[in-house]
């Protein structure tokens, strides 16, 4: 048996890219800077809440991704493997982290308006935060897990580059994302990791009936609980 398992591994590797597409289709043709992004929450908070929440999700959900094709990269590159996971891992810490700060920002907009909250942003974006240090692991760590799902057989060439493509992705507080570049950087992770999620959900037998019941209840459960405070 494997942590964190492999329907929970499986469910990351085909949503979590998938899901990183759908929230940055949901804002296309909003401005991808603060400013902009700000103004379209102004104008539709409903599009803009979905989007980054869709773009929240996706990036935690693509931690047991990572930790599935770490663990076939272990198999022949163990260094590659766990310096790929530990830079990865770190990198998505430091975008939910953003996706955070994103969501106080709308919320400025709902309670002092836009052009408030448009400048309390501007004049606090480059405050200091510790996760400033994890920026270089958002970058590089999709390019060493590339290297070494390559090197391990793990991908072939072509879905280890569409994986490296993943560090293309712009980062940081108010990002819209949604420039060819990064819809090219999304695709590419998703022809990486989606196939890998169908084979890992195929292996093995079917979840019990109950299992899989009480785990899409959770959610709704688990959010309803989370609004009651």
């Amino acid at each position: 048996m494997t942590t964190p398992g492999r329907w929970i591994e499986g469910t990351g590797l085909v949503l979590g890219p998938l899901l990183l597409l759908a929230g940055v289709l949901t804002r296309l043709g909003a401005d991808d800077f603060f400013p902009g992004q700000l103004a379209a929450h102004a104008a539709a908070p409903g599009r803009m809440a979905w989007s980054y929440g869709l773009y929240a999700a996706g990036v935690v959900l693509l931690w047991p991704a990572v930790t599935a094709l770490a663990r076939l990269i272990k198999i022949r590159r163990p260094g590659w493997a766990q310096w790929g996971l530990t830079l990865v891992v770190l990198g998505l810490f430091g975008r939910v982290f953003h996706a955070g700060v994103s969501h106080l920002a709308f919320q400025l907009v709902d309670v002092l308006g836009l052009e408030a909250a448009q400048r309390a942003v501007a004049e606090t974006y480059g405050a200091f935060h510790v996760f400033k240090a994890v920026n270089v692991c958002i970058m590089g760590g999709w390019i060493v897990l590339a290297v070494g799902a390559y090197r391990a057989g793990a991908l072939g060439l072509a879905r280890s580059v569409a994986l490296g493509l993943a560090a293309l992705l712009p980062l940081g507080v108010l990002k819209g994302s949604s420039d060819p570049v990064s819809l090219v950087a999304l695709a590419g992770l998703a022809v990486a990791l989606v196939p890998l999620g169908v084979s890992v959900l195929r292996q093995g037998p079917a979840p019990r009936w109950w299992a899989a019941g009480l785990a899409v209840a959770f959610v709704p459960v688990a959010f309803l609980l989370g609004l009651a405070g």
